[in-house]
């Protein structure tokens, strides 16, 4: 696994012993333990300013071996803490000063308390996501008009929302407006039920350590579609990331 840097990113600075990594590489050794990751997610989070990596005079990014343990760090707090982009900044600019800063916890179970009977879901608030995303109550307005984004019944969003408002917005700035987005809905609608459908006897069975095995198949499963998804596109564009 991954450990946590001690600092940030260095911008010019000499090579590490294990040398200087592509995107590519980067992304081969994130999926290791964040099979969802792509280039366009390290990408974005460059943008916000989580991660400055070095560029070779042509101009390519090039990763130290701390520009990846600080990925992990990120992608970990965004995945087991469910955490917006801005508090991980702020966590993460802490870290630099040397403070001690507890890492906050989001719809997790804290020490000391019994576990859940059934699977909980993270939760954010509304302001929290425009925040994450950058974006204002316009746009998100837009995007759930088009079902790429929906709140729960109590008006609060998934955590994963703040990942695929990110994403949205990035599209955006390329001219990919929200209405072409449908399509990729529909497939990802599509593609979860045959998820479902492949998991569902496991889920209804009466060996509880077999229900539990569902999810872990569900992972699984989620994971290899997003790799042929990923495949199929670069297969149908004719190209190849680097």
């Amino acid at each position: 696994m991954l450990q946590t840097p001690s600092g940030g990113a260095r911008h010019g600075t000499a090579a590490t012993d294990s040398g200087l990594m592509s995107i590519g590489t980067v992304l081969n050794v994130l999926r290791d333990e964040f099979p969802e990751v792509t280039i366009s997610k390290i990408r974005f989070l460059e943008s916000e300013g989580l991660i400055e990596p070095q560029r070779s005079p042509s101009g390519y990014r090039k990763f130290s071996a701390r520009d990846v343990e600080r990925l992990g760090h990120v992608l970990r707090m965004q995945r087991d803490h469910y955490l917006p982009l801005k508090v991980i900044r702020e966590h993460l600019a802490a870290m630099e000063r040397g403070d001690a800063v507890p890492l906050p916890v989001v719809g997790r179970q804290r020490d000391g308390e019994p576990a859940p009977e059934g699977p909980t879901a993270a939760r954010i608030g509304r302001a929290e996501l425009l925040a994450a995303a950058g974006v204002d109550e316009q746009e998100l307005r837009e995007w759930e008009s088009y079902g790429l984004l929906t709140p729960l019944e109590d008006g609060a969003y998934d955590a994963e929302a703040v990942t695929v408002a990110s994403l949205i917005a990035e599209l955006g700035r390329f001219g990919i407006e929200p209405r072409h987005l449908r399509v990729m809905k529909a497939a990802a609608d599509r593609e979860a039920g045959l998820v479902d459908q492949v998991v569902a006897p496991l889920r209804r069975h009466r060996n509880p350590q077999t229900r539990a095995h569902a999810e872990d198949r569900i992972k699984e499963l989620a994971g290899l579609t997003v790799k042929l998804h990923a495949a199929l596109v670069q297969t149908a564009l004719g190209v190849r990331l680097p």
